[in-house]
């Protein structure tokens, strides 16, 4: 029982591999023995602070060792980690804090300025506030104890809490458990041959699932070494693939652009480079045939933070034979494609759009302390072997391959980030100016899509552009920021009122 969790994974590979170097930051190495004994120290820490099985251990910083050790050590209690997105604006923050009912908060210093603020000081969380220093930045929180932990965990007890922004206005926090992380890693490992000697480059931030359980994971199940970077930094990153001798990338669509844009990048040593994973959004042709210029097929996947989020993956082989498409099902995943009518669900035919439905042992068990939503997207899903409703439509070629064509729901994704429109919304209606809005998503090339709000002001109102995006800074996180404004007498509806968000997109700026 004791032996299936997360956390036993540092003492594991610490046992098989001490001496190698589980992650390197700003140049310093973290030994695979270092790291046990750091997550070790850190869980006996936290238990003497009162953290047992069950209390969610909320963390807002940026890349870090810091951030890997306090994970493993929150898994060793049995406790929940909820890594916080550090691009939340404060009353974001305080909601996710308030929701997931988050006993302590790590924060890094440089991010810690919104922990003063009263939203969060109201909450009564305790905080503690740390340096980033290649692990060392906890140590006032660990112990002594370096003996192992002896909290039973099994498969089916909650790891973490991810966040994720929701269609009701409010984040939903998607929980993963120990089983649904594993198995979403062996999925992983089934498509891609990361090996013991593989040197991965970790730049996507780790708050998402995919950089943490599409790549820090499987390296450290492998006996890999992670080269953790705070941030992305595109000239940096050419800079360490050629010095480190880097093997596995991932990164999303803008990522990929810039690194292309970078000035040494057309004659830069890529020849390490043995992976390069991508998700988040459907790269542009255009872009992967750059990169194949180089001599590397960019791995793409289609998932979802409540998968884990592995649903497909375009395996490179047959990266140049279905260029665009988001891949056939995981190994251990089962996808359908469906559409709804006055019978019920029914399978698509090819070339048919319908919604994706995906089931599986790495699918989420549902939503925190959010029933509604988890009834309306899951249909017992990780317990039984349901269906998750994923939202997204997708049409399948006679091959099983998938091709995401749409979303049923709203939500678009820049850079990455998945953004709700009712969310910005919501905010935008908090302006007394603004009597009715909408935000869709449009083609962006650096972005793959950002947001446009359509605005209807009030009778005698006054309000520009400028005036919208004043009134938003600082209520959301500046990704979710639309990038353009359009006045407009009125929104389309339908008969029954309803908003038709698809003539707006035949309104031009």
């Amino acid at each position: 029982m004791r032996d299936n969790g997360l956390g036993s994974w540092t003492r594991r590979r610490a046992r098989m591999t001490p001496t190698k170097a589980a992650l390197v930051q700003d140049g310093v190495p973290t030994t695979y023995a270092e790291l046990h004994r750091g997550a070790t120290r850190l869980a006996h820490g936290l238990r003497q602070r009162g953290i047992g099985r069950g209390d969610r251990v909320a963390f807002l910083g940026l890349n870090s060792v810091e951030l890997v050790v306090a994970m493993f050590a929150t898994a060793q209690l049995g406790a929940v980690f909820v890594p916080v997105n550090t691009r939340l604006a404060v009353p974001e923050l305080a909601y996710v804090l308030e929701h997931s009912g988050a006993s302590l908060l790590l924060a890094e210093d440089v991010l810690a300025s919104p922990t003063t603020d009263p939203t969060i000081s109201a909450l009564g969380i305790e905080t503690v506030v740390f340096v980033r220093a290649c692990g060392a930045g906890l140590d006032d929180l660990k112990s002594a104890d370096e003996t192992e932990v002896d909290e039973p965990i099994g498969l089916d007890d909650l790891f973490m809490i991810q966040y994720t922004s929701g269609t009701s206005g409010r984040p939903k926090g998607v929980m993963l458990t120990h089983g649904n992380v594993i198995w979403n890693v062996y999925n992983l490992l089934v498509d891609v041959d990361v090996t013991s000697e593989e040197v991965a480059l970790v730049t996507a931030p780790l708050f998402h699932t995919a950089a943490l359980n599409q790549v820090l994971f499987p390296t450290v199940l492998k006996g890999g070494t992670a080269l953790v970077e705070a941030k992305f930094d595109p000239a940096r990153a050419i800079d360490l693939i050629e010095s480190m001798r880097v093997s596995l990338l991932f990164g999303v669509t803008s990522m990929y652009l810039a690194l292309a844009a970078a000035p040494r990048f057309a004659e830069a040593d890529l020849d390490s480079l043995r992976l390069a994973l991508s998700g988040g959004a459907p790269i542009p042709e255009s872009l992967l045939h750059t990169w194949l210029d180089r001599g590397l097929m960019i791995v793409q996947g289609y998932g979802l933070t409540e998968a884990s989020p592995g649903v497909t993956m375009l395996r490179a082989a047959d990266g140049v034979r279905k260029l665009g498409s988001a891949g056939s099902a995981c190994f251990f995943s089962d996808v359908r494609v469906v559409a709804s009518d006055v019978h019920g669900e029914r399978e698509t035919a090819i070339g048919e759009p319908g919604e994706v439905l995906v089931s599986g042992p790495n699918v989420s068990p549902g939503y925190w302390r959010d029933e509604r939503a988890t009834v309306d997207a899951f249909d017992a899903a990780s317990a039984e072997q349901g269906w998750l409703h994923t939202g997204d439509l997708a049409v399948r070629d006679e091959e099983g391959y998938l091709r995401i064509v749409d979303r049923l729901k709203d939500m678009y994704i820049s850079g990455g980030e998945n953004v709700y429109p009712a969310e910005v919304e919501r905010a935008l209606h908090s302006h007394p100016a603004v009597a009715e809005c909408a935000v869709i998503g449009v083609p962006d090339d650096r972005w793959g899509e950002v947001g446009r709000a359509y605005v209807v002001t009030r009778p005698g109102a006054e309000l520009d552009a400028a005036g919208v995006l004043a009134h938003l800074d600082g209520r959301l996180a500046r990704y979710k920021l639309p990038r353009s404004v359009v006045f407009v007498p009125e929104l389309p509806h339908n008969a029954s009122g309803k908003l038709v968000k698809s003539r707006l997109r035949e309104v031009t700026p």
